[in-house]
């Protein structure tokens, strides 16, 4: 009887490992309560984070940015979300961006700087755990494409 008891107490206490390991602590569930964040955080945080690697000119697609300059400048749009698009679960996240990359830049080193530095930055403000960052280059910025071209005629 004696070896059943220790043996049940040894099976216990296995099945509680095997509960720990595979349900990990998380910053965002304790034992006063749980933190939920909302997509719109993340995809701001995603934003901010692309457009601070060098090599980075824009986010979003040759449509998305045009209609973005217009939401901004009625007031309504709001850049840090535009060409990012983002899936939050209750403890991961997973990114998708599109990129306009600076003409001269090597899009694989933007690209995993990018990639780096979101999850970086998710993973340190929100305490998410960032499952992908997929990236994808839609153009290249030219040096002189913002210069308005002069009339032929006056």
């Amino acid at each position: 009887m004696a070896e059943e008891s220790s043996g049940s107490a040894a099976s216990a206490t296995r099945e509680r490992s095997r509960a720990e390991v595979t349900r990990p602590e998380s910053p965002l569930e304790t034992e006063r309560g749980n933190t939920t964040i909302a997509d719109a955080v993340v995809t701001k945080v995603a934003g901010v984070a692309a457009r601070e690697v060098r090599g980075v000119y824009d986010l979003g697609g040759g449509v998305t940015r045009a209609l973005g300059s217009v939401t901004q400048a009625v007031g309504v749009g709001d850049e840090r979300s535009q060409g990012v698009s983002v899936e939050v679960g209750e403890r991961e996240a997973a990114v998708d961006l599109t990129v306009v990359v600076e003409y001269g830049e090597s899009i694989p080193r933007v690209s995993q700087a990018v990639r780096d530095n979101v999850i970086k930055r998710i993973e340190g403000i929100t305490g998410l755990t960032v499952a992908e960052v997929n990236v994808a280059i839609n153009d290249l910025h030219f040096p002189g494409d913002d210069t308005p071209e002069q009339p032929r005629v006056q």
